[in-house]
């Protein structure tokens, strides 16, 4: 059976113990807002494996001599870039979803300077001196 790894499952004590902490170290982290579990039913903490992962990271940057304030930060814009890398990739996604209909799509400019979408294949009527702009299909 495979845990999911921001499925909030361990108790404080245990939590504490995966991380290599004291319980008490775990509940101030919590207060000041660096590593924040959910909440059960009671009110009692529970923390997931990514939380474990985050306190083991804030115990290697602790022991580096970096203070709390800083491992906040840290921890900050560690998840500001992790969101945007996700936004860069919607974006890019939809970007190529757009793409592919204008790939099989032709325009051309009329004599007076409007654009005209044609099908692939097909010249403007009536024959003018319009200029056909076309793109080659890349290979896929």
């Amino acid at each position: 059976m495979d845990i999911e790894f921001d499925q909030p499952i361990f108790v404080i004590s245990v939590a504490a113990e995966l991380a290599d902490m004291h319980p008490q170290t775990l509940r101030q982290y919590d207060r000041l807002g660096i590593v924040s579990p959910s909440r059960a039913p009671g009110k009692s903490r529970r923390y997931s494996q990514r939380d474990v992962t985050m306190l083991r990271e804030v115990q290697r940057l602790s022991q580096e001599g970096v203070s709390l304030e800083g491992i906040k930060r840290v921890l900050q814009l560690e998840n500001q870039v992790a969101a945007l890398q996700r936004r860069v990739k919607e974006l890019t996604e939809e970007l190529a979803r757009r793409r592919q209909p204008l790939d099989a799509r032709v325009f051309a400019a009329g004599t007076a300077g409007d654009v005209v979408s044609l099908a692939r294949g097909k010249r403007p009527r009536p024959r003018s001196q319009a200029v056909v702009v076309w793109r080659p299909r890349t290979p896929e």
